[in-house]
Parts: structure tokens; sequence; C-alpha cells
């Protein structure tokens, strides 16, 4: 590991947590040459998990698009960047959960929008108005109806 500082290739570990449940480890490690700290995170990665887009088309699973998409919906949330993390490691383990080689996106966002509902209804909204695709006011107010009723 390369010291982000000063690149210096040798560091070491100071101290090892688990995070998240258990599902990342948070790594302290100080650098041999100028001594500065920092952390680093690992956590479990998904392999080979083809995700089945709506037209049909394959395409290789991208936690990255998932973060973005989340991360957008909590834009000026109360919700720390600690829960940010653990959202997504929650909705990224509940995926690998499934045990399949390919999942759709259709199954992943229903995973995303159980995940935000139980975090933040205003997050859960943002995120169902892109995912749903409100084509009118009136599927947009049905959404807020069936949040309300629940």
């Amino acid at each position: 590991m390369n010291c982000p500082f000063c690149n210096h290739a040798e560091t070491k570990v100071v101290d090892s947590r688990d995070t998240n449940e258990g599902k990342i480890t948070r790594r302290r490690r100080e650098c041999g040459k100028c001594e500065a700290r920092f952390s680093t995170y690992e956590e479990i990665e998904l392999l080979r998990l083809a995700v089945i887009k709506k037209n049909g088309e394959k395409v290789d699973y991208d936690k990255s698009k998932i973060e973005s998409g989340i991360r957008h919906a909590l834009i000026k949330r109360p919700i720390t960047e600690e829960r940010t993390v653990k959202l997504l490691g929650d909705i990224e383990y509940a995926i690998q959960s499934l045990e399949k080689p390919e999942v759709t996106t259709r199954e992943i966002g229903k995973i995303v929008l159980k995940k935000l509902k139980d975090l933040d209804e205003v997050a859960y909204v943002r995120f169902a108005s892109v995912y749903k695709s409100f084509g009118s006011i009136e599927s947009f107010k049905k959404e807020l109806d069936r949040l309300d009723n629940n």
C-alpha cells in the first residue's frame, strides 16, 4: 500500500476494525517514511455479476452507479457519511445474498428502494422518481400516497 502523501511503498497497519457489521474492515496505516497516518477500507467485491437492463442488454455490475444514484437522492438530507456507507454496504450485501450470476435492474432497484425507505423518506421519493420514471404528477402523487399509507 503506497502512502497517499509521499507515495512511499512501505506502510504498516497500526489498527484494524470491522465496520458495517463485519462487512468492511477499516485499517489504520502509518507510512514508514513520512509517518503520516491514513485509513483504508476492505470490502467484499462482487465478481462476475451481470446486470440485465430494462432493454435486455447485459452489463457488468458496477456499484459506483448505485452509489451515485443514492448520493444524489441523499443530497442535503441529514444523513451522515457513516450511515451512507452502511446503507451502500447493506445494499451490496443484499445483492450478493441473491446468489445469482445475473440480476435485473428491477431487482436492484427494489433493494435500493426498500433500504432508502427505511432510512429517509425524502431520499426514497427522490430515488423512486428517477427509478420509476414517473410520467405525470398523478403517478408521483400515487407514490406519495402509498408512502403515507405505509
